[in-house]
């Protein structure tokens, strides 16, 4: 592992992929995202004649989407940069914006702005490889009420780190937190219909979980623990 980045803040990286994934805003959008970027009918998803062209589809789509989201993570770092001579500054304004983001995932307050989001009109016909790819790098752009808190936080930490390559590090793994279980939907369509339904009914308590990780992550940021956390994880 990066060993000026430590484990933490790439584990919590990944998961805030997987919460991105399951949140109310993108799972029950994955079907229509499958169906639109292969072309082909969710009854025949499953069918084993398509799975190479599913997986490929798939493979297309996330890699356009986690390209964007490092090239975020680059920006953010970089920026960053520029700030860590005001790092005490730095570690009280982006813990306090992290602490809101938990605080409207909670449901104490609504943030308007991050209720907009990229609206997709699916086709009838299967849109090819490249199209694919430019869908996969418009779903990074689509900021909705679960994936904007999410995101930012995760923009944000990798703000303060101290190198470029932390902050793509750190957008990369979540990237792959939200690329896994998208490409695992995509070959196994039915099972994750069954989760779905299973899982849709406790949507309310994921968005508190994560408001609430949200809120501790940002305490700890402005506490100046996040580092010592960090160095925990690492073994150092």
């Amino acid at each position: 592992m990066n060993e000026s980045l430590g484990n933490f803040p790439i584990i919590a990286s990944f998961f805030a992929g997987l919460f991105t994934f399951i949140s109310p805003c993108v799972l029950p959008l994955i079907p229509a995202y499958i169906t639109f970027i292969t072309g082909i009918a969710l009854e025949r998803l499953n069918d084993s004649k398509n799975m190479k062209q599913i997986l490929i589809s798939s493979l297309i789509f996330v890699s356009g989407f986690s390209i964007v989201f490092v090239l975020l993570g680059l920006t953010a770092t970089f920026i960053g940069s520029f700030l860590l001579t005001n790092l005490n500054i730095l570690k009280y304004i982006g813990g306090s914006i992290i602490i809101i983001f938990g605080l409207h995932l909670c449901g104490a307050f609504k943030i308007p702005f991050l209720y907009k989001q990229v609206s997709l009109k699916v086709a009838d016909k299967r849109i090819g490889y490249i199209t694919s790819f430019f869908v996969g790098c418009a779903f990074a752009f689509a900021w909705t009420p679960c994936v904007g808190p999410i995101l930012s936080s995760i923009l944000i930490l990798a703000s303060t780190q101290g190198q470029t390559k932390d902050g793509a590090i750190l957008l990369s793994f979540y990237s792959l937190g939200l690329a896994i279980p998208f490409i695992l939907t995509a070959l196994f369509i039915n099972k994750f219909l069954v989760f779905f339904n299973k899982i849709k009914k406790y949507y309310r308590y994921i968005e508190i979980f994560c408001g609430v990780l949200l809120i501790f992550i940002g305490i700890m940021i402005m506490a100046g623990s996040f580092n010592k956390i960090s160095l925990l994880f690492s073994g150092s």
